[in-house]
C-alpha cells in the first residue's frame, strides 16, 4: 500500500465538522428532535465531534448514541476470520426522531444498509438521514448520503483511509493505492 495523496488533514477535518453541524441544524430547522448515531468504531468519533459543535452553536446537548452493525453485514460469515463484534450503545427513544446516521466513508452502501437493518430494532425514526466524511463512489446499493463532507472519486485500486486522533493519533483522510 502506498499513500498517493493526503485528502484532508486535521484542519480540514475540523472545517468539515463545523459545515456539517451547521448543515444539520438547518435542515432539520433547529436540533430539538435530532438524535446523533455513530457507526462503529470512526463514525462514533465524528459524531462526538459533530455533537460537540452543535452544542456550541444551538447549546443544546444531542443524544447520541453508538451503532455496531457487524452481525447485520451480509458479507460477515463469507470472511474467513472470525468477525470482532462490539456492543450498541443507544440509550434513548428514537421513535419519532429525526437520525443522523454517522460513518467515515461510503463506499458500496452494504455498510448503510446494514445500519439500518440494525437501527429499526431500535424503534421507528421519523427521518433517517445519512452524514459521511468520504463518498468514494462505486456503490452496489442505491444508497446516497444527505451530508458529505467531500466526494473522492477513486478507482478500484484505490482506497480511502480515514484516521482519526482519538485512536489513530492523527487526523487526517489519506488516498491509498492498494493496487501492488
Amino acid at each position: 500500500m502506498k499513500i498517493k495523496a493526503k485528502i484532508i488533514d486535521e484542519l480540514g477535518l475540523s472545517r468539515v465538522i463545523t459545515r456539517i453541524a451547521h448543515e444539520i441544524v438547518e435542515r432539520n430547522k433547529g436540533s430539538k428532535n435530532v438524535v446523533l448515531l455513530g457507526m462503529r468504531t470512526r463514525g462514533e468519533f465524528l459524531a462526538k465531534r459533530i455533537q460537540k459543535k452543535i452544542f456550541e452553536v444551538e447549546n443544546q446537548e444531542l443524544p447520541l448514541g453508538i451503532l455496531d452493525v457487524t452481525l447485520y453485514r451480509d458479507d460477515f460469515r463469507k470472511r474467513l476470520k472470525q468477525p470482532e463484534v462490539s456492543v450498541s450503545d443507544i440509550k434513548f427513544d428514537m421513535n419519532d426522531k429525526n437520525v443522523i446516521l454517522i460513518d467515515d466513508v461510503l463506499y458500496t452502501g452494504r455498510t448503510v444498509r446494514s445500519a439500518l437493518s440494525a437501527l429499526m430494532e431500535f424503534g421507528r425514526p421519523q427521518t433517517i438521514q445519512l452524514f459521511v466524511l468520504v463518498d468514494r463512489g462505486h456503490r452496489e446499493l442505491p444508497i446516497s448520503a444527505d451530508y458529505i463532507g467531500k466526494n473522492i472519486p477513486t478507482s478500484i485500486n484505490e482506497e480511502v483511509k480515514v484516521k482519526m486522533s482519538e485512536i489513530d493519533g492523527e487526523d487526517a483522510v489519506y488516498l491509498i493505492d492498494i493496487s501492488e
